[in-house]
């Protein structure tokens, strides 16, 4: 019973710090704070929520377009079976070892780092790289052209998102807002949502038949047409989100510098900003980034269970919803809808688990047995040991992502709480770090089990 209480109740050296900055006439703020005590964080704002929102999901449009586009990749590398076999696998690992680095790179890099500029760069490079790849559909190449060209706009996207994570986490923290940062991992979900659902649109819009249209090329002009809505779309986004960022900078933008002291000013500012050791980091968030990795890990086993698993109705007896075209976009579906539902869950503050971090990396932990319920399903079409589409969909699906959403965004949410004020910005660098390097391990990892 003791040892239950001391896990139910774990003790840490380091005790969650108040969001809010002590009162500095208190004694003890004196002497942690020192002669520079950190300003006050800002008043929540919903403004600033929505901008953060509309981050979190431009964080994440790309890939999940990439993701929406597959059926048309599948028809630009047709004539080629080992290509049409191994794009998707040449896609994540280029996507994940070049974020990864990206990421390392980048939390290392902490001294006089302006994460504002890589925001703008991230969003810049997105602009630039999916209006290539919406160009790009109206132009015949060979299919080891395009394998080429869509390599390195996929290096391109993932460099990207390695300087959008780490740039936000580490500028979000900055505010002392935890909601702000669930609004962050909210967009997140939205932005895995929203292409499921026009993926299954575009696909119910087309019909019987649909898919033989063809242009001169022999290739479906509706597929091609989608995805060049798919990269439009994800350039749009790009648009947007720079504005409202830009507005948000505007708005918490110091009103009483002017043109001859900003440049002074902004000098003082990196001078006082030092490294924080990511050993130190690694000390005091241990369960909570050990918790985002291994979350994150464990979530990379279902995108390659949910492309093989189909429904058990007979074929002659499949619906609009249950054929593979339509089904396999609504499972993905489901799971992203249970993730947003999860983030959601945050913003409950009696559902918080942010000050019982060792919890958090034992459910963490717990997720591991998702990957044997899939086993159950109707893999590959060679039958299931639970016959139902309801067990999948709900019971696997939705509640897989759920947790994922829960845990993820309370893993995030809770490392501004356990570091200095002072280290808040490097602490969300390092916990984007890990959840990418949960995402590299869990997709190497889920090749073989898939196998």
């Amino acid at each position: 019973m003791d040892r239950l209480r001391r896990l139910l109740n774990p003790e840490q050296p380091y005790e969650p710090l108040p969001s809010p900055p002590p009162d500095p006439e208190d004694a003890d703020s004196s002497a942690l704070h020192d002669s520079h005590p950190p300003p006050p964080s800002p008043a929540f704002s919903y403004i600033d929520y929505t901008i953060f929102l509309l981050l979190g999901i431009s964080m994440l449009w790309a890939w999940n377009m990439f993701l929406a586009a597959g059926p048309y990749f599948q028809t630009r590398f047709a004539p080629s079976p080992w290509l049409l076999n191994n794009f998707q696998a040449a896609e994540v690992s280029v996507s994940t070892i070049t974020n990864l680095g990206s990421m390392l790179l980048l939390t290392r890099m902490q001294a006089g780092a302006s994460y504002p500029k890589r925001i703008i760069a991230s969003l810049f490079i997105n602009m630039v790289t999916f209006t290539l790849l919406a160009v790009s559909t109206g132009f015949g190449v060979d299919a080891k052209g395009y394998f080429a060209f869509l390599m390195c706009m996929i290096l391109a996207t993932s460099l990207a998102t390695g300087l959008c994570q780490n740039g936000i986490f580490a500028y979000v923290s900055g505010f002392g807002q935890p909601r702000y940062t669930q609004g962050i991992m909210t967009g997140q979900a939205v932005a895995g949502v929203l292409p499921c659902v026009a993926q299954i649109v575009s696909v119910l819009s087309v019909g019987e038949g649909g898919e033989g249209q063809e242009d001169g090329d022999g290739e479906p002009v509706v597929r091609s047409s989608a995805a060049r809505a798919y990269f439009l779309t994800a350039t749009v986004i790009a648009v947007v989100t720079l504005g409202a960022f830009m507005l948000l900078q505007a708005r918490h933008r110091t009103p009483e510098k002017t043109q001859d002291n900003t440049t002074s000013d902004a000098a003082s500012d990196q001078e006082d900003k030092k490294t924080v050791p990511l050993l130190l980091l690694f000390r005091k968030l241990f369960w909570l980034a050990s918790g985002v990795f291994v979350t994150f890990a464990v979530t990379m086993f279902f995108p390659v269970f949910t492309q093989r698993i189909l429904s058990v109705r007979p074929a002659d007896q499949q619906g609009a919803l249950t054929q593979p075209a339509t089904f396999i976009p609504l499972a993905f579906l489901l799971w992203n809808t249970g993730d947003l539902l999860g983030r959601l869950l945050t913003a409950v503050p009696t559902l918080s688990l942010v000050h019982r971090p060792k919890i958090v990396f034992i459910l963490a932990i717990l997720r591991v047995a998702w990957v044997g319920l899939y086993h159950l399903c109707n893999i590959r079409g060679e039958g299931a040991v639970v016959e139902s589409d309801f067990f999948y969909l709900v019971v696997v699906q939705l509640l897989f992502g759920l947790s994922n959403g829960y845990l993820g965004s309370i893993c995030m949410i809770g490392a501004g709480e356990w570091v200095e004020p002072e280290e808040r910005e490097a602490a969300g660098g390092f916990m984007g770090l890990m959840l990418v390097a949960g995402l590299a391990v869990g997709s190497l990892l889920s090749f073989a089990v898939a196998g």
